[in-house]
């Protein structure tokens, strides 16, 4: 038997930045609903939430999951399920780009208590900002020169 416990943070937007998660309400269904379809699908998501442009989710990899495949069946799901039930005005799509950096588990509380609080952080601070910190603290910048 394997023993694994890999924790990721999985950060991604809407397309082009769109603020189509416009309403608290909308975002508790959403993220409730990427929770119950994680689930359903064998993938452990410990903490979701997010803003009206995007979604922070912190997850543990089961021994056959990839980070692609995981990203995929998230984000997929979840774009065809908000617009099967007409959630958004518009056609919602998420961005192909993500994040996902490891995450030690020591820092675990840290990061769910960041994740938590994204409402409170995103009155401060845009994604936009947020997006450039990631580049520059995980070192982003350096993998694409």
């Amino acid at each position: 038997m394997a023993f694994i416990k890999i924790y990721i943070h999985l950060v991604w937007s809407t397309k082009n930045r769109q603020p189509f998660l416009n309403s608290r309400e909308l975002r508790i269904k959403v993220w409730n609903h990427i929770r119950e379809n994680a689930l359903q699908k064998g993938i452990f998501v410990d903490f979701v939430n997010g803003f009206s442009d995007h979604c922070h989710c912190l997850i543990s990899l089961g021994k056959d999951q990839t980070i692609q495949k995981t990203v995929q069946l998230l984000k997929g799901e979840s774009s065809f399920w908000i617009n099967k039930n007409k959630l958004t005005e518009e056609k919602f799509e998420w961005q192909d780009e993500y994040f996902a950096v490891s995450i030690a588990e020591l820092m675990l509380d840290n990061v769910r208590e960041y994740i938590k609080n994204q409402e409170d952080h995103h009155r401060k601070k845009s994604y936009a900002q947020e997006y450039e910190e990631f580049i520059s603290k995980y070192g982003f910048e350096k993998l694409g020169e």
